[in-house]
C-alpha cells in the first residue's frame, strides 16, 4: 500500500515538473517570436505585402514595412479555430472572423512614415503590429 502512494507521488511529481518545464519554453518562444525578424514584406508590381499566420496568436507579432507605399496584408490560416481567428484592425475599420483555413487579404493604405497599424484578436489576448522603418 505504501509503495504504491510513493510510486503515485513521483508520477503525478515527474508530470508537474513536465508540465512545467514545456510552459516555460512555450513562454520563452513566445517572447522570442516577437523580437526575430522574418523576411514576411514583399513588394510586387508597386503594392507592399505583408504575411503573417493567424493559430495560437499571430505569427510575426512585429513586422516592419516601406512608408507610403500602397500595402496589403495577407493573414493565412490553417487550421485555425481559436481566438485569433477573430481579427479586428481598428484602423482600417476591419472586423471578421476568418475561415479555419484559407487566406485574407486586406488593403491597409498607404502608412505615412512612424504610422503604424495593430491587429487584435476580439478577445484582446493576440496582437500583431505593422509598424514603417
Amino acid at each position: 500500500m505504501q509503495k504504491n502512494i510513493i510510486i503515485s507521488i513521483l508520477v503525478s511529481a515527474s508530470l508537474i515538473a513536465g508540465v512545467i518545464f514545456y510552459l516555460s519554453n512555450e513562454s520563452t518562444s513566445t517572447a522570442n517570436d516577437s523580437t526575430t525578424e522574418t523576411q514576411n514584406v514583399e513588394i510586387r508590381d508597386g503594392v507592399q505585402y505583408v504575411t503573417i499566420t493567424a493559430h495560437g496568436g499571430y505569427t510575426p507579432r512585429t513586422s516592419t514595412i516601406q512608408p507610403n507605399i500602397p500595402t496589403k496584408l495577407i493573414v493565412k490560416t490553417n487550421g485555425t479555430y481559436d481566438c485569433s481567428s477573430a481579427l479586428v484592425i481598428r484602423s482600417v475599420g476591419f472586423e471578421k472572423i476568418l475561415q479555419p483555413t484559407g487566406e485574407e487579404i486586406i488593403d491597409l493604405g498607404a502608412l505615412k512614415s512612424t504610422e503604424s497599424i495593430e491587429g487584435v484578436c476580439s478577445m484582446g489576448m493576440y496582437s500583431f503590429q505593422i509598424k514603417t522603418n
